[in-house]
């Protein structure tokens, strides 16, 4: 028997610092919702966004999972293990913080502003050695399709990181459906609607909608509008 968890894109948190506009699908700094902690090892999804010329100072992270998607303008990445880089729509990022690292985020635009998605999962290791890795997507592998973004193997499409979780985005067209396996026996799907509307097996979703599902082989997404949208499939237990 399935299980699923809505979140509603008007439930999340929200920290409006004014350089930055927060919304928090989970507990995350001054967002404490007990019933909203992770979504197995789905830690944080933070949907960002950054002021022209602000960002986030240098700070640490340790055991980590990250992973940063920019969803609008660009992103200047510094970190303690020597990276100086710039992400920007089209790319994905990860790092593992492992035993320790400190970065820095900001947006380099003095124009325009930056709208990203950064992502932190449990990884299945501790104290891991730090490392970086940036890739481009083309955008082409996802119209009406499913683009793997990320993955356990670092010799499959898309970055990897230290957990058995398969990342997905997909651009379909109105009335187009596609059937998602899961991967791993055990695993769940949380999906994280960007823009327009889906159902997943018959639940309705609009933009910035999230929902979760577990215990489950397979689902079947359809659009009911033209759509972009993030699949995440992740390990249920810590």
């Amino acid at each position: 028997m399935e299980n699923t968890v809505l979140h509603k894109a008007n439930t999340r948190g929200n920290a409006n610092h004014g350089w930055l506009n927060a919304y928090h699908t989970f507990s995350f700094a001054s967002y404490n919702n007990p019933d909203r902690n992770h979504f197995g090892v789905l830690r944080v999804l933070n949907d960002d966004t950054i002021a022209a010329g602000m960002g986030f100072g240098e700070h640490p992270h340790d055991n980590m999972e990250i992973i940063t998607i920019p969803l609008e303008g660009d992103l200047a990445h510094k970190d303690s293990m020597g990276n100086s880089e710039t992400i920007k729509n089209g790319d994905v990022q990860v790092m593992s913080a492992g035993t320790g690292i400190r970065h820095s985020e900001f947006n380099p635009n003095e124009d325009q502003q930056t709208k990203l998605l950064q992502i932190w999962l449990f990884p299945n290791k501790r104290n891991v050695e730090p490392r970086y890795q940036q890739i481009t997507l083309n955008p082409e592998d996802r119209k009406n399709k499913l683009q793997q973004i990320l993955s356990p193997n670092p010799e499959d499409a898309g970055v990897w990181i230290h957990q058995d979780a398969w990342f997905h985005l997909g651009n379909f067209d109105a009335n187009m459906e596609a059937p998602y396996a899961i991967k791993k026996k055990g695993n769940g799907l949380y999906v994280f609607v960007l823009k327009g509307d889906i159902t997943v097996n018959g639940q309705e979703l609009n933009t910035r909608d999230g929902f979760g599902i577990w215990d489950i082989d397979s689902v079947n997404i359809k659009a009911t509008s033209d759509a972009e949208f993030l699949l995440m499939e992740v390990p249920m237990a810590i």
